[in-house]
């Protein structure tokens, strides 16, 4: 058959010849590869609600963890809950018999984030893993929203293992009780009489940075309480940034997250190594999008800054249509909603335009690589989420400077939650656990 106009476009030729196969976890080998020897790897999403980017993230990892000694996966979910999964993955005492259970524990919106099946049956497969190992792979959380979870995870460590810092905690608790945990009336009372808590949370921060106590049950008890110390510190600076127009807010919860990367490295050792799994819009280098302009910068920005390119890895993902697990508004209802197909000059319609089906991108500068530095639109969608608005959830992107690689699925389908809010019966659905 002679090829159609379309197919002679030099754009698509030039995908055809950089894409590799993507059928199975076998064709992840040559991905793999050039990932192990970074010593940060961020695996990234294009939406918050697709079953497909949980399960081939955690493929990679499970590669990179068992055959080439990755530490930790630190997800951008808030540090209380993700150090419950962590203290489950390695079988902590009193740390919970099935990961189900713990990752109910997750009631902060949007909970299907880390509250579905698909985390299930990693964090199932993790613990297995880790069964008998000395050096443990553990799972974090990298984000700032947890003020209220963290100071209440600071006041029951203290009350138990250093009463001598109870005080100083009750009297932050004392200082954000009027606001009854609501961020907002708490920002806007800020902004009215500048008056705040930063230096009670400081000063709480300070207390825990220079005491020693044991923790019989948990052996990262000490750096877990300090984290949460630190999670206060930035979320109570974040909540009152959120205020003001800009991009302050933005740059101060991604500096958080790299800030929280570098301790979780610290604390592992020299030669430890971490798996992100975030948004591409944290993921991707800022620079090779629009939010340059904007002045913003993200995690996967600052990595690359401060590690090197050569120590950091980028993978980007993203699909050309299916279906999605969003909400119409912030806090709203969770719905599946279908995934329009991508449009054609975006980099998901291209995609789709050159191969018709799933497809790996490796760009490693050996050439091949200019037509994907055009800056084009490429798909991003929170958890809040409206079909009918599709044309607004393109971020202008050069694909080949924003990621090391890129990870096209030709159809997705929705994440699938583990139903908390309405029923903690739920049985999982037909195909769990994929393969774990």
């Amino acid at each position: 058959m002679k090829a159609s106009s379309e197919e002679r476009e030099p754009l698509l030729e030039n995908i055809r010849a950089l894409s590799q196969p993507l059928r199975n976890r076998a064709d992840l080998d040559p991905l793999v590869e050039t990932l192990a020897g970074a010593r940060i790897v961020m695996l990234g999403e294009a939406t918050h609600g697709t079953s497909e980017f949980y399960l081939w993230r955690a493929a990679i990892s499970r590669q990179l963890i068992e055959k080439h000694g990755f530490d930790f996966i630190a997800v951008e979910g808030d540090w209380p809950d993700c150090y419950r999964v962590n203290r489950f993955v390695k079988n902590y005492p009193q740390s919970g018999e099935r990961a189900r259970e713990v990752l109910c524990g997750f009631d902060r919106w949007p909970t299907w984030m880390w509250a579905n099946w698909e985390t299930v049956a990693f964090a199932e497969w993790l613990r297995k893993y880790n069964c008998g190992r000395e050096r443990a792979a553990g799972f974090y959380g990298l984000d700032v929203y947890s003020l209220w979870e963290s100071l209440d995870a600071i006041i029951g460590h203290v009350r138990a293992t250093d009463p001598q810092s109870l005080a100083l905690a009750e009297r932050v608790f004392g200082c954000f009780q009027p606001h009854d945990r609501d961020e907002r009336h708490y920002a806007r009372h800020t902004a009215a009489t500048h008056q705040d808590c930063a230096d009670e949370v400081v000063g709480l921060l300070l207390r825990l940075a220079h005491r020693r106590p044991r923790h019989e049950a948990d052996p990262e008890g000490d750096f877990d309480t300090e984290q949460n110390a630190h999670v206060m510190v930035n979320a109570e600076r974040y909540y009152r940034t959120m205020v003001a127009a800009g991009p302050g807010s933005w740059n101060l919860r991604d500096t958080h997250m790299m800030e929280t990367l570098n301790r979780l490295l610290l604390y592992h050792g020299a030669d430890s190594k971490g798996i992100v799994w975030a948004h591409n819009t944290h993921v991707g280098d800022a620079r090779a999008t629009d939010m340059r302009r904007a002045g913003m910068h993200n995690i996967g920005q600052l990595a690359r800054e401060e590690w090197g390119a050569d120590l950091v890895r980028l993978v980007g993902f993203g699909c050309h249509r299916g279906s999605v697990i969003a909400g119409r508004r912030w806090g709203g209802e969770r719905q599946k909603m279908p995934l329009p197909e991508a449009p054609a000059h975006a980099w998901e319609g291209l995609v789709h335009r050159a191969l018709g089906d799933d497809g790996l991108f490796l760009f490693d500068g050996e050439g091949g690589c200019d037509q994907f530095l055009q800056s084009r639109g490429h798909r991003a969608i929170g958890v809040v989420y409206n079909p009918q608005y599709e044309r607004f959830q393109y971020v202008p992107t050069e694909l080949a400077r924003r990621y090391d690689a890129f990870v096209h699925l030709e159809e997705t389908r929705a994440l699938h939650p583990l139903h908390i809010e309405a029923s903690r019966e739920a049985e999982p659905p037909d195909t769990y656990p994929w393969g774990f």
